[in-house]
């Protein structure tokens, strides 16, 4: 007689009017079965995700949980929502919500009102708004049904210095962003400054209405001031964003910039396939960061964990750290997870686990070249537990991308040796462990070092690639001299050790593994 394992799961996120729940063991993003929820033996909804929130909860109430498919049920689970004190509706303060009116002044008087424990609610309507700023202990609830929606003339968005100099000319204060640069840019269309404890919830949309009419027209050219993010978190700490929707963002989707301690939990990212630079969450220089149960849909990287360029990775040398991302769907950008490219202070320990990678481009992706700095540090990397599918090639670490505007120069493209100095990045210990990926197309695999800063150790333990039937040809790696292939095997080339353990390879055309310039390869298949 066949004995199915009890159900379990644990309380992930909540606060006074929502709870989210983690599944234990019952599949990557997707559960293997659909299964219920029952709040106070009443069923509160069906779902197929192993993360799921749960809205609607009346603040300072126990309730009783539990799940339950058609073969199992978990044990009931108690849990008390939190305190809250009074909530402001927007519509008492003048917002209309009739996708007309510009509500911005009316919504940020609710925001500017609220008091420590309150709660700022949007509820069901369109708002348009141009940029709305966070203040510490804001709880905002965007409703069912409610979006704020981001008028699209960039003439009523503020700008955001880049540099500010002290009074004394010793210091300065940077507030705008642009790739990596302290550059003036539009505030985003929700704006964090130096807040802390804010919580962001709902079953709402934010909306940043960008198409090719208006913010991704000529999306390289700066006009007044560079793009705005949809979300933009400068200096902030204790953040969590749960539940809501993000679409259509003029640039980046979420970008949290020399911030601590962030959680986002349960949310969908989405904007068009060919959208430009439209990254999903982008961390920068950020410390103890959760990306948990976000599903990503877009068109570009889906998650760019950053550390700034060159200038501000060199002068405050904070790196990105302490990252777990888990049970996340990836699907349709060009890098499922990328590092860098802009990177100057450095990226460690990263934890990637329980995921699916759908149709990206790109599994794994490191992008990192000559003048990034010897603070430029990645390591403490692991890669576990992962699903792929139609991903072109799933691992690619790039020690010669070709960005900025000497991208292609004999210093950053030469595979010959340079001599190690203050401009010499350094890639640490990468590990990638139970990864299942089917469906690639260019490369299994496209490992490139620099010669005279090699790769310090890749583990690929219980990996398993095999290529499409019919697959597409592609470059694995935006590099020079990285052609189109197709069917590529296992490539690595300059790394100290490369280990491989039970890694399989089918489907690819000529040699399985192909390694160059290895100091010490060890096999165990």
């Amino acid at each position: 007689m066949k004995t199915t394992e009890q159900m379990k799961f644990n309380i992930l996120f909540k606060s006074a009017r929502t709870a989210v729940i983690e599944l234990v063991k019952q599949g990557y993003y997707f559960t293997e079965e659909d299964y219920e929820i029952y709040i106070d033996n009443k069923l509160y909804c069906k779902s197929n995700k192993v993360v799921q929130s749960i809205h609607n909860l009346k603040p300072q109430t126990s309730y009783e949980i539990y799940v339950k498919n058609s073969n199992s049920c978990s044990e009931v689970v108690t849990f008390t929502t939190d305190y809250e004190f009074v909530t402001l509706n927007v519509k008492a303060f003048g917002a209309k919500g009739d996708g007309i009116q510009d509500d911005t002044t009316f919504i940020q008087c609710a925001i500017n009102a609220c008091p420590k424990d309150g709660r700022v609610l949007i509820p069901e309507g369109t708002y348009k708004i141009t940029s709305l700023f966070l203040k510490s202990d804001l709880k905002l609830e965007i409703a069912k049904g409610a979006t704020l929606s981001a008028i699209t003339d960039r003439t009523k968005f503020p700008i955001l210095p880049g540099i500010i100099e002290s009074y004394d000319e010793t210091d300065e204060y940077n507030l705008g962003t642009w790739e990596g640069n302290p550059l003036d840019s539009f505030s985003g269309i929700i704006t964090g400054i130096n807040v802390e404890n804010v919580e962001i919830t709902g079953e709402g949309t934010i909306d940043g209405c960008a198409s090719k009419e208006n913010w991704w027209e000529n999306p390289k050219v700066r006009r007044i001031a560079w793009r705005p993010r949809l979300i933009f978190l400068n200096h902030c700490n204790h953040v969590t964003m749960q539940g809501i929707t993000v679409k259509n963002s003029p640039a980046w989707n979420i970008h949290p910039y020399f911030s601590d301690n962030l959680k986002f939990i349960d949310l969908n990212i989405l904007n068009p396939a060919d959208s430009p630079n439209t990254d999903g969450l982008d961390p920068e220089s950020c410390c103890n960061v959760d990306i948990i149960g976000v599903y990503f849909s877009l068109g570009d990287d889906c998650i760019a964990i950053k550390s700034g360029k060159i200038y501000m990775g060199a002068k405050f040398k904070k790196p990105s750290e302490n990252l777990t991302i888990r049970q996340c769907c990836m699907r349709d950008g060009h890098g499922s997870i990328t590092i860098g490219s802009e990177m100057a202070g450095g990226v460690k320990n990263l934890v990637v686990k329980e995921c699916r990678f759908l149709h990206t481009d790109r599994g794994l992706r490191i992008k990192t070249r000559r003048g990034r700095g010897k603070d430029a540090i990645i390591d403490g990397i692991l890669f576990e537990d992962i699903i792929m599918d139609h991903v072109m090639t799933p691992v690619v670490i790039n020690g010669f991308y070709y960005c900025d505007p000497d991208g292609h120069s004999d210093y950053v493209q030469s595979k010959e040796f340079h001599p190690v100095d203050d401009r010499t990045p350094y890639i640490g210990e990468l590990t990638f462990r139970n990864l299942e990926c089917t469906n690639c197309h260019a490369a299994a695999t496209y490992m490139y070092g620099l010669p005279e800063q090699k790769i310090k150790k890749v583990v690929l333990d219980n990996v398993a690639i095999s290529f499409a039937k019919n697959p597409k040809s592609g470059v694995p790696a935006m590099m020079d001299g990285a052609d189109e292939t197709t069917r590529l095997g296992l490539f690595a080339n300059n790394l100290e050790v490369l280990e491989l353990k039970h890694v399989t390879v089918e489907g690819q055309e000529g040699e399985a593994f192909i390694t160059e310039n290895i100091d010490n390869l060890i096999i165990n298949n």
